[in-house]
């Protein structure tokens, strides 16, 4: 086939495809390009399906640093380990094409999105679910729906319809839609903090649902237009569709019908008032016996056999919940399942949480660091590197749902459930907090939605940490089972739910609005009444569940020793230098005597403190004012040298007690070292000062002068026995 373009204008931008000319030996390419964004998107698959039940689809997006004119960072000058971002956006377009296959299609499907040439406006993860749609649609597999990705921004409160990334940094919202032409797919949402921009001293980060609702409509109005006219013009391109066998559940209607009589009750049974484990325990037994009953395994295959049971386990699950509005533990649909809330439960972290709600648990600790502890980012789109203030780490381990599993690095999915819950909470922490955060969310039991666990956990961690909230944030999740005419929409759904479900939606926000969204169907798509009976659920959990933890947080201790203090102050600019000292002397001393850190701006003579106790970070900072003011401690110092002769003694204040020796204060505020050589009697050196002197200590000391750095050096009068 010859070469074709194809040129489609929508929402002030056009979009240029190209089809045929690329990856010739992919079943389905496409290069996309829109202003000077170029994508490659390729789709392959296998002809053999495998024997899994299961649609084997794997989504990769790649960013190439040369695409903005970059080379990788690092040691190695080549593109390895996939970033985060790359990871997320993979999970997007994942996410969005999963629903369009056929049910039945469990063949190896491959698809490829290279971004070969960036804007710094580009939304790549929009550009990446266009590319992946269009290369799936002109492909011979059975995927018939066009999809369309759509952004909404929030600019003095009017929505921007997929808006450039300048306009996205001055957002109070980032709403991200993917649906077909009839059917809303994906949604992820999050509110923000403007980074550039700021109209407003306190924007309001979370967004009312009704107004969310409103949003998601007019992407939905564009998504409707947009994938009707790329069904139009993709379609004629389209390869013939191969005969694709599908597997035919029909065939294991005899074995069904057959189980369901025999072992249907017990099935049945596992289902009610029984823990996840289990459950899971008695269906193998189950598995077990019908296999002897019915002959071992040359009869019966028993791969069929335990599809079989799962199949009749998801119909009674599902008929259960739309016949009876009854749950398989028992609940009514609406019904929150046990909470509890310890906080700081470990004394030497800086903030933590065990969050358990019913057989979900996480461990959520929080730590608290300087300027240097930020996470260092560059995407393809920045012009520099940024740092990251808050980071949130989840980690899923295998024990915490019962497999014998090794520990190793974050996949997938934990990255995503760790970028959800820190969308949730990020716009929530005061902006003019100083100190980096680290969050960790420990999964130590999963039996539904360990994500939003993780959310209520790191609201109550960080304030168990004493980081300044505006609000506190929770989350839960809900589900949906449809059955043609008849749905149930679920509150706070477990994993049997969400296994057996046809929608996972996560909803986290505080008692104001929503911060974050994630919504997955799994088959077909959702209509907006359904969507907004759901959101209406979702906020009388989320306010529920906000209270208990507004009970939870009156009773927290938090963990003073230890707890980073941080002191933001300026001084004249033209004293920075003199704080700094000859070849950074001053600080240094200061940085010794008062165990702190200080990060100094020459610009603008800001000036950062930060230490662990409270009253020597105090001392350090009045003794900076004083240099400052004073007119150089160099020169201070050097005053202060004139006016002692060697051999004087002086009365002296231990500041600090260090292993090589004492720090101690003069009259004038001065202060130099005695060094542990000169601290004993008769020759013999102390080893542990610690032992003998402490802070505050008043002792007699012999001035002697200045060492080659200037400084002052001393000796002590009265020999520790």
């Amino acid at each position: 086939m010859n070469p074709t373009t194809l040129d489609i204008a929508l929402a002030g931008r056009t979009e240029h495809y190209t089809f045929n000319k690329h990856a010739r030996q992919s079943d389905g390419a496409v290069w996309l390009q829109e202003g000077e964004t170029i994508l490659l998107a390729t789709v392959t698959c296998d002809h053999e399906p495998v024997s899994e039940d299961f649609l084997p689809l794997t989504v990769q997006y790649m960013e190439k640093s040369y695409a903005a004119g970059k080379i990788p960072g690092g040691f190695f000058k080549r593109e390895a380990k996939p970033s985060d971002f790359e990871t997320l956006t993979s999970r997007i377009v994942d996410r969005t094409i999963r629903p369009l296959f056929p049910k039945g299609f469990y063949y190896p499907v491959l698809v490829a999105v290279t971004v070969l040439s960036c804007d710094e406006e580009a939304d790549l993860q929009r550009l990446a679910v266009l590319a992946a749609q269009a290369a799936l649609t002109v492909s011979s597999l059975p995927v018939e729906k066009p999809v369309c990705a759509a952004r909404v921004a929030l600019l003095a409160d009017e929505p921007i319809l997929n808006p450039t990334l300048s306009q996205l940094e001055r957002s109070t919202l980032d709403l991200f839609v993917c649906g077909t032409h009839e059917e809303l797919l994906m949604i992820e949402m999050q509110g923000l903090w403007p980074t550039k921009g700021q109209a407003q001293k306190d924007p309001q980060s979370e967004i009312d649902e009704a107004d969310l609702l409103e949003y998601i409509g007019l992407a939905q109005r564009h998504i409707t237009e947009a994938a009707g006219r790329y069904g139009d013009a993709f379609k004629p391109l389209s390869k013939t569709r191969t005969d694709w066998a599908l597997k035919d559940e029909a065939l294991q209607g005899e074995l069904i019908e057959r189980v369901e009589r025999d072992y249907g009750a017990a099935i049945e049974a596992t289902l009610e008032q029984m823990a996840k484990s289990e459950r899971g325990g008695a269906l193998k037994a189950i598995a077990a016996k019908a296999l002897e009953a019915y002959g071992g395994e040359d009869q019966v295959d028993p791969k069929a056999l335990k599809e079989a049971i799962e199949r009749i386990k998801r119909d009674r699950v599902r008929r259960q919940i739309l016949d009876q509005a009854k749950r398989a533990d028992g609940r009514s649909l609406d019904e929150i399942r046990p909470i509890s809330i310890e906080t700081n439960p470990l004394p030497c972290a800086h903030g933590a949480c065990l969050f358990t709600r019913g057989e979900t648990q996480a461990l959520v600790v929080t730590t608290l660091g300087g300027d240097n502890d930020r996470q260092s980012q560059e995407r393809l789109t920045d012009k520099n590197q940024t740092q990251e203030r808050l980071m949130l780490h989840y980690n899923f381990p295998g024990y915490s749902v019962g497999e014998a599993r090794r520990i190793g690095p974050p996949g997938r999915r934990e990255l995503g459930h760790g970028n959800l819950a820190k969308r949730a909470i990020e716009a929530m922490v005061d902006p003019a907090y100083e100190n980096s955060i680290r969050i960790v969310s420990e999964i130590l039991e999963s039996n539904g939605s360990s994500s939003m666990a993780t959310v209520c956990g790191a609201s109550m961690a960080l304030k168990g940490a004493a980081v300044p909230m505006r609000r506190l944030v929770a989350g839960v999740a809900m589900g949906l089972v449809l059955e043609g005419d008849r749905h149930a929409v679920l509150t706070d759904i477990t994993g049997l739910e969400d296994h057996d479900g046809d929608m996972d939606f996560k909803v986290a926000g505080s008692s104001a609005g929503i911060t974050a969204l994630q919504m997955d169907i799994k088959l077909g798509g959702i209509e907006l009444s359904l969507l907004k009976s759901a959101l209406e659920k979702a906020k009388a959990a989320r306010l529920n569940i906000l209270g208990q933890m507004e009970a939870a947080c009156e009773h927290i201790v938090i963990n003073r020793k230890g707890l980073p203090v941080v002191e933001f102050f300026k001084i004249d600019p033209k004293s920075v230098v003199d704080v700094i000292g000859k070849a950074g002397a001053t600080i240094r001393d200061l940085i010794e005597r008062f165990d702190v850190t200080i990060d100094l701006e020459r610009e603008s003579g800001g000036v950062k403190v930060r230490g662990t106790d409270a009253d020597r970070l105090a001392d350090a900072v009045s003794e900076i004012q004083r240099i400052a003011a004073s007119g150089g401690g160099q020169r201070r110092r050097e005053n202060t040298i004139s006016s002692y002769q060697p051999g004087q003694e002086l009365p002296a204040k231990v500041v600090k007690v260090a292993d090589f020796g004492l720090f101690a204060e003069l009259p004038d505020g001065s202060s130099g070292l005695v060094h542990i050589s000169k601290i004993g009697a008769d020759g013999r050196r102390i080893r542990t000062l610690s032992d003998h002197f402490s802070e505050g200590d008043a002792i007699t000391a012999i001035f002697e002068g200045q060492d080659d750095r200037k400084k002052i050096a001393l000796n002590i009068k009265e020999k520790v026995q």
